[in-house]
């Protein structure tokens, strides 16, 4: 069946890449808002990276819980939890009289943020037409850019108001309370129904999705993928899902240490680094860093399934290793020269574009895709789990780092991740476009190596 992209699809992607937009609004808006937290509270070093970093520990929590979540109660309701969750956490931080408590709210939306960073794209993924699954599940990933640019933009708004940081986190409410009352109307994800056994109501929600189309096939497809028992947490080390685990975590690692949220949570403190005097500079130059991310993140939506997976990962890291090293060269011959502060500005705005189109659009899509049905929901969490996890690593180390390094050491080493990611990606990521997720799964089964679960049957 050749499915057609249908107004319908869209609605239902877009509604649910609002989690993917509070994940970048909550994560990005923390860049602007310590600089007025720091004025407000004493703060040390590592009180600084706490604060920011605390997010991160709530998402680990949150991912490592997801797929357990989703397999017991549904991909829709799911969502609506993460809503309320955002809502919760956002009134914690936005009122806050000590920065425990901010700390404290920043936890409980991170937990929001590591269970949507699974459920959205697994949402979409499962909802979407083949033809169309990329660009689709990469929707959340350019939401998460548009929320991340929003944060921006809120930062430099309120520069000048009176209790600055409070409005930043609180504007977050809105775009909560749209996930929530867009997910009371969207339908349950087919997959996870036909998983219950209530196959008639997968066929209707199918034959909605798929503007009243014929839908045999992807039910047969479905409910063949379903045979085998649900696998619980110990198989996704069994040796048979072994290597697409190591694949998803390797993706995960990858995306973090190669320095992405070093520079998205601490964009205007390095920019103050890098020779920008005032706030207000710094935050603006911050705005065109998220600029950038968005409409990179565009072109991603648009060819990823044109171009494929693997094409996209390589150029990304080259122009992510070769940015970084500029970087580095800026910053270790000196900012105070003019010409310098706007080669390091550049810099970053190459890796941005770089990351964007790469490693930030295909970590998402590449996990809902290479794992089976049977042990997706709990390999995706554990997956997401270690993402978070040198998110948290990375975010909490850079000041430390910079401290210990010099900036120009520290961008090094994020460098040096891409070369490493460059010469084991190419070994061992496969090319998944324009192949069913139950291909993948056989494939899988057949224990084809990780470069040959993409073959299709034409291959």
């Amino acid at each position: 069946m050749s499915a057609k992209l249908n107004g319908t699809v869209c609605l239902v992607s877009i509604i649910a890449a609002l989690a993917g937009l509070l994940f970048g609004f909550d994560t990005g808006i923390i860049s602007g808002a310590l600089l007025f937290i720091q004025k407000q509270f004493v703060l040390t070093t590592s009180m600084k990276e706490l604060i920011v970093s605390s997010v991160l520990i709530g998402a680990m929590a949150g991912s490592f819980s997801s797929g357990r979540l989703t397999d017991l109660f549904g991909r829709r309701k799911v969502m609506l939890i993460i809503a309320a969750l955002f809502i919760v956490g956002t009134l914690v931080a936005s009122f806050a009289k000590l920065t425990e408590m901010i700390i404290v709210g920043r936890i409980i939306i991170g937990v929001a943020i590591g269970i949507g960073s699974y459920t959205a794209p697994l949402y979409i993924a499962e909802a979407a037409p083949l033809e169309w699954r990329g660009g689709l599940v990469t929707l959340n990933q350019l939401a998460i850019t548009i929320g991340i640019l929003c944060s921006y933009l809120i930062n430099y708004a309120f520069v000048n108001i009176e209790g600055s940081w409070r409005w930043m986190f609180m504007i977050g409410i809105v775009p909560a309370v749209l996930l929530g009352i867009g997910m009371i109307f969207l339908p349950e994800s087919p997959r996870w129904l036909v998983k219950q056994g209530l196959k008639e109501k997968a066929r209707s929600t199918l034959q909605y999705l798929r503007a009243h189309k014929e839908v045999d096939h992807e039910i047969n497809e479905i409910e063949h993928s379903l045979k085998l028992k649900e696998a619980g947490f110990g198989e996704i080390f069994a040796p048979w899902v072994r290597n697409v685990l190591f694949l998803g975590m390797f993706l995960g690692f990858l995306q973090q240490v190669t320095g992405i949220n070093a520079i998205i949570y601490y964009a205007p403190t390095i920019f103050g680094m890098v020779g920008f005097k005032t706030t207000s500079g710094a935050i603006l130059a911050t705005v065109g860093v998220g600029v950038v991310n968005v409409l990179s993140t565009i072109f991603a939506v648009f060819v990823i399934d044109k171009l494929g997976r693997r094409p996209l990962l390589f150029a990304g890291l080259i122009g992510m290793g070769v940015s970084l090293v500029c970087l580095s060269c800026a910053f270790h011959f000196g900012s105070e020269l003019s010409y310098l502060r706007w080669a390091a500005m550049a810099s970053i705005f190459v890796y941005i574009i770089s990351f964007a189109f790469s490693l930030g659009a295909l970590l998402w899509l590449m996990v809902s895709e290479i794992f089976p049905l049977e042990v997706r929901g709990t390999a995706m969490s554990f997956t997401v789990f270690t993402s978070w996890f040198w998110n948290f690593a990375v975010s909490f180390t850079f000041l430390t780092l910079v401290g210990l390094l010099g900036p120009s050491g520290t961008f090094l080493i994020y460098a040096a991740m891409c070369v490493l990611g460059f010469v084991i990606g190419y070994f061992y990521v496969p090319e998944t476009k324009n192949v069913s997720l139950e291909r993948i799964e056989e494939n899988i089964r057949a224990k084809l190596t990780l470069r040959q679960i993409g073959r299709s049957l034409k291959d």
